[in-house]
């Protein structure tokens, strides 16, 4: 039974922005600007499409939020649950006095000089001072609106509000926590149906067909990726669904996530097809299947508040390496996933980012050997107060399909 709560209460909404003031404080900064994307779904719920008319979420240092919207979206970011939470003429945000308002412009209206106009008051209560403080925009902001914007802001420093946005993001809060798990119990379902499915004389682009389609049957509202990559092909990790036709003896490496009340899900299984004559792995193949399944473990078992995200890396690639294959490791372990499916913080060399409880990322190692086929074995993992919390259940084990 598919699980249909998928809201996230407004007053959560309330809690980010009020989280996010504090952090635009304690990060020096003056005000962040945020566009459509990811960044404003976590402190709006407002979801769109950038477009050459400019939406931002204003959110300056002191004084009151504002949503400054095209008109013909205005009615929509009413119905945002910030919107709803706060309600025209509410307590406010943030312990700063003053709603959160909406505020839609005419088509022939300078949006960035009203950006301009919202930002000058806060200027004036904090004598001036934020004149020298940078402005945040957010990473995903078009030029277009970035070059308006300076030049409605002459002298204005601009930074990432990524550099605000990142610390809160990362750490997923119980809503955010039960949406990725409904996620990857989705993916789960979908990764075993093809897994018992018929693969047999079915084209790569056939089988990401129908797991796009059981991503949507399972309840995502998207169906983002579907990498199915059979033979030589699994030697490709971001290998587009092909006209190859599976065959018996192939190894195949499926890659699957999409999205689900905006947060993703990202698994990866590795199967062989035996066919009617059941066609046996070659020992090579097990041996680097049980070595994947092996780093794949380890690292996840390397888990735990307080490790740098760069350690569950290293803990992978030595058990790659030490039996010879370190370079055939050739991507990072992992990647931060929630309302995007590569996020902060990434399980790389050189992010000494000690890991924090909520905090959610892929677990993924993979060999590939170039003309001949890979191995690659992903969950999702959080970081729980003891250790790892694995989010994908569905089977390791190399499974042998006839069909």
């Amino acid at each position: 039974m598919i699980e249909t709560n998928r809201q996230i209460p407004p007053d959560r909404y309330l809690a980010r922005l009020a989280a996010c003031r504090e952090a635009i404080a304690e990060r020096g900064f003056g005000a962040l600007l945020i566009g459509v994307g990811p960044d404003l779904r976590y402190l709006t719920g407002f979801v769109g499409d950038p477009m050459e008319r400019l939406t931002l979420l204003v959110v300056p240092r002191v004084g009151p939020v504002s949503f400054l919207v095209p008109q013909l979206e205005a009615a929509k970011a009413r119905a945002t649950p910030l919107s709803g939470a706060v309600g025209v003429g509410g307590a406010g945000v943030g312990g700063v006095g003053g709603a959160v308002e909406i505020l839609a412009f005419e088509e022939t209206d300078d949006a960035a000089a009203m950006v301009a106009e919202l930002l000058a008051p806060a200027r004036s209560a904090a004598n001036g001072s934020t004149a020298r403080q940078p402005i945040g925009l957010s990473d995903r902001l078009w030029a277009m609106h970035v070059l308006g914007l300076q030049r409605a802001l002459p002298g204005r420093h601009f930074e990432p509000a990524s550099a605000v946005l990142r610390d809160l993001r990362q750490v997923k809060d119980a809503d955010e926590a039960r949406l990725l798990r409904l996620a990857a119990q989705a993916a789960d379902r979908t990764v075993d149906a093809i897994a018992a499915g018929r693969l047999v004389g079915r084209t790569e682009a056939d089988v990401s067909r129908e797991i796009r389609s059981r991503l949507i049957d399972e309840g995502h509202d998207l169906a983002d990726f579907a990498i199915v990559g059979s033979g030589p092909n699994g030697a490709l990790p971001h290998h587009d669904a092909s006209d190859r036709t599976l065959e018996a003896g192939d190894p195949v490496v499926l890659d699957l996530g999409g999205t689900l009340a905006g947060y993703l899900s990202d698994t990866t299984r590795t199967i062989w097809v035996s066919g009617e004559a059941d066609i046996e792995p070659d020992p090579e193949f097990r041996h680097v299947y049980e070595l994947v399944r092996d780093a794949q473990a380890q690292a996840t078992a390397a888990v735990r508040p307080g490790v740098p995200a760069e350690q569950i890396d290293a803990t992978a690639r030595g058990v790659i390496a030490a039996a010879g294959y370190g370079d055939c490791f050739t991507h990072r372990v992992g990647h931060g996933i929630g309302l995007e499916v590569h996020e902060d913080p990434y399980m790389v060399a050189g992010n000494a980012t000690p890991l924090r409880l909520g905090m959610a990322f892929s677990v993924e190692p993979g060999i590939y050997l170039t003309g001949r086929w890979g191995v690659r074995l992903e969950n999702i993992v959080m970081c729980g107060p003891d250790g790892p919390e694995v989010l994908n259940r569905s089977s390791l084990d190399l499974r042998e399909v006839r069909g």
